[in-house]
């Protein structure tokens, strides 16, 4: 997979790792870019196309879908991170909905599209679906849940030849973690390495010096290899209907 004269989709592009993706996709030499955000977006590149897009809301997903002609790389971005102790049930529900069920709604709408052009999907996670860190455990426990459904769509769809990456970041310089007094990476630099591990065909990409620190151990951990065996026993994929897989 190369970016260059690709079509990109990226949700949560209007800041941060977002908007840092969209740019370098561009710099790669990305034919489009669709940049989904909430509110509307305006770019100076031609070869950006604003979506609205709330990941929570299915009209609007279903709207963007018809406004895509072709994709080639979907990049679930957007997210929520709320600052809790697990007291408060609608915290979790809320992570949730925009970490979990917002990366799944978004993930089957564009489906087809993918499969039609052996694309990739992209789930921007953390390294907390590894540790919770106690400040924000509904995020920690929704990237959780978000990494275990790219794990498992990886393997449900590598039959049909979409391939699906995940992004362990670790602490990263924007608004979400504005709070976090920690060392932090750059959202350019990230956004580099995201696209840099896409391009080499990395199933996991650790894409900053935090997260980095982590890669070899996760990568002949007894856990990585128990995904690899457990992938080999996926289903044949239907071959009538793309959607039905995840």
């Amino acid at each position: 997979m190369t970016i260059a004269d690709k079509t990109v989709l990226v949700t949560g592009a209007n800041r941060g790792i977002g908007q840092a993706l969209v740019e370098d996709a561009l710099r790669r030499g990305a034919r489009r870019v669709y940049a989904g955000t909430r509110r509307p977006l305006v770019h100076s590149d031609e070869r950006v196309t604003p979506l609205t897009l709330d990941v929570t809301d299915a009209r609007q997903i279903q709207a963007a879908v018809e406004s895509v002609e072709s994709l080639d790389v979907l990049i679930n971005n957007a997210g929520i991170a709320l600052y809790d102790n697990l007291g408060d049930r609608t915290a979790i529900e809320q992570s949730l909905a925009v970490n979990l069920y917002g990366t799944y709604g978004v993930t089957q709408a564009f489906l087809p599209l993918l499969v039609g052009s052996g694309g990739a999907i992209v789930n921007v996670l953390s390294v907390m679906a590894f540790a919770p860190l106690p400040l924000i455990p509904s995020y920690s426990l929704s990237k959780a849940a978000a990494f275990s459904l790219t794990q498992s769509l990886r393997g449900l769809l590598a039959g049909q030849g979409v391939s699906v990456h995940a992004v362990l970041t670790g602490p990263v310089d924007t608004e979400m973690s504005r709070d976090l007094d920690v060392p932090k990476a750059s959202p350019e630099y990230v956004a580099r390495a995201i696209l840099d591990g896409v391009e080499q065909g990395e199933d996991d990409i650790f894409p900053d010096p935090m997260s980095e620190s982590m890669a070899d151990s996760w990568r002949s951990s007894a856990a990585k290899a128990l995904e690899r065996q457990f992938a080999a026993l996926a289903p044949e994929p239907p071959k009538s209907s793309a959607r039905s897989v995840a």
